[in-house]
């Protein structure tokens, strides 16, 4: 009798390693579904991608999308969380957030660390400054001092073309970003071209000067995750086809999405 109940619990014990052990393998899609919930990251500082609106919620394309996809995925939960620049992709990683669609370009360096969905809305990165700076190439920004936000796009860009005596001042935010260059603080942006266009919309004096990347926007998951990865991939490719990606390009960007890369 003994010996039996020890074998039971012994039995009871190896199904709990294994029924927690198959919790944990348990992929993220499968996740998403059965809790009718997805995390995901999005941008409050990089209008009109993602905002605060007067009414204190976030809006934009990526706010737009993520409610998209999760509409797609049949979720009932969606959890804006809110990232920057450089603590986004961190915030995948350790598993604080399901998907991240915010204005997310594909680097070599990311790709090591996350797999990539097909584009979803086009992006472009640029160098911006007053009409009366003069910069016609890369080696006039010797000497000038230019503003960027850190773990950017434009941040990685603009390391390859910058000249020797550049002189780079990071901010976490783009907000941050933007305003050292409103107020004077540098000479030089380097940013998106939307903002750049929303720059030059405030001033007249402010002009697009050099095209650092063009450079789309790509949902990111984790390394493994190819369910989840291949069932986004669809929701894109039939928002494609359908056309609810242009119409989301010409609300928010007031331009078409051009030829996204697959």
């Amino acid at each position: 009798m003994h010996t039996c109940s020890r074998l039971l619990r012994l039995a009871l014990l190896v199904g709990a390693i294994f029924g927690a052990a198959a919790v944990h393998a348990q992929d993220a899609l499968s996740t998403i579904v059965q809790s009718k919930k997805i995390r995901v990251a999005i941008p409050i500082d990089y209008p009109p991608y993602g905002f605060v609106g007067a009414d204190m919620k976030p809006q934009g394309l990526d706010i737009d999308m993520a409610n998209y996809v999760a509409g797609k995925l049949g979720v009932s939960t969606v959890e804006l969380v809110p990232v920057n620049s450089a603590n986004r992709v961190p915030y995948l990683l350790s598993k604080k957030v399901d998907v991240v669609i915010s204005t997310l370009g594909k680097t070599p360096e990311r790709e090591k660390v996350v797999d990539f969905t097909h584009a979803y809305s086009p992006f472009y990165q640029a160098v911006f400054a007053a009409k009366s700076t003069k910069i016609t190439n890369w080696a006039d920004l010797a000497g000038k001092t230019v503003s960027v936000t850190r773990g950017a796009m434009a941040d990685t860009e603009l390391e390859k073309v910058m000249p020797k005596g550049t002189i780079v001042k990071r901010f976490d935010d783009h907000v941050g970003t933007l305003s050292a260059f409103m107020s004077g603080q540098v000479q030089v942006v380097a940013t998106s071209v939307t903002e750049g266009a929303g720059m030059i919309e405030k001033n007249p004096q402010v002009e697009y000067k050099l095209l650092l990347k063009d450079s789309p926007n790509f949902m990111g998951v984790n390394k493994g995750e190819e369910a989840l990865k291949n069932k986004l991939d669809q929701i894109i490719l039939d928002a494609r086809k359908n056309g609810d990606l242009e119409k989301l390009s010409r609300k928010w960007l007031n331009r078409s999405t051009g030829d996204l890369p697959l």
